[in-house]
């Protein structure tokens, strides 16, 4: 029963972070480390699991969208297809890497904060004047999605962040942004999905269940509020809440 609340909290945590600019990859690190809890639920393949629960609320909340990129906007998809490029390239690199060396609570708080910092920057100086993107704009986001793999980095923070340099404005940024990670999240379920498989790794597919359905509900909640809250705030809540978990994470670390 432990096991299910645990993947239930997890998923709650993955729905709601996943497309607030904090790092849904940080809290799923982080959570576990913080309360002890061990085995599958503090796996890479348990956050894939998760994400799968965040790529249903896309959809969900984007088939509309979806279905007029496919067959009427063939410009955008093309920038989708260019922007999803740097981060499958990037995941079939350091895919090791990240599962084992950066999943570390040192790093997760120097990310929080330093991406914290450019999340400021980009407010200061965007202009915020386009609801489009170009072919630069879906390269440059699209290699800021790549770094997005680095748990603490946050892949909604980092795109919608490169939106706001590029000058575009917050909601749309964000649009866009979840629109790119949707092809980004399957891809690298898919790819988890597969070597788990082919390495004959033994799940209890229950536990992941829980944590998809919890992170489905949570996650279509977090993206309708992110779009109506970027219409009217800036990020700055979100900075300074990135700023606070950093520190907490680097006091923990060295006086847990």
């Amino acid at each position: 029963m432990d096991d299910f609340f645990q993947a239930l909290i997890l998923g709650i945590i993955q729905g709601i972070t996943e497309f607030l600019p904090v790092s849904s990859t940080a809290h799923l690190v982080i959570t576990p480390w913080i309360f002890g809890w061990t085995g599958e639920l503090n796996s890479l393949s348990f956050d894939i699991a998760v994400h799968l629960g965040t790529l249903l609320s896309l959809v969900f909340c984007f088939w509309k969208d979806w279905i007029e990129i496919l067959f009427k906007d063939r410009t955008l998809l093309v920038y989708i297809v260019i922007g999803t490029i740097p981060a499958v390239l990037a995941g079939l690199a350091f895919h090791d890497i990240i599962e084992t060396t950066l999943r570390n609570p040192l790093i997760i708080a120097f990310t929080l904060i330093f991406i914290g910092a450019l999340m400021l920057l980009a407010e200061k100086i965007g202009k915020r004047q386009r609801d489009s993107v170009s072919f630069w704009d879906a390269v440059i986001i699209g290699t800021a999605q790549a770094f997005a793999l680095i748990p603490g980095v946050s892949r909604s923070g980092i795109t919608i962040t490169a939106g706001l340099f590029k000058g575009l404005k917050r909601d749309y940024a964000a649009k866009f942004s979840f629109l790119l990670s949707t092809p980004a999240i399957a891809g690298a379920a898919s790819f988890d999905f597969y070597k788990s498989i082919k390495m004959s790794h033994s799940y209890d597919y229950s536990l992941f269940l829980v944590g998809v359905i919890s992170a489905a509900i949570t996650g279509t909640l977090a993206i309708k509020f992110m779009l109506s809250f970027l219409r009217k705030y800036p990020l700055n809540i979100f900075i300074y809440y990135r700023w606070l978990l950093g520190v907490m994470i680097f006091l923990l670390y060295f006086f847990k």
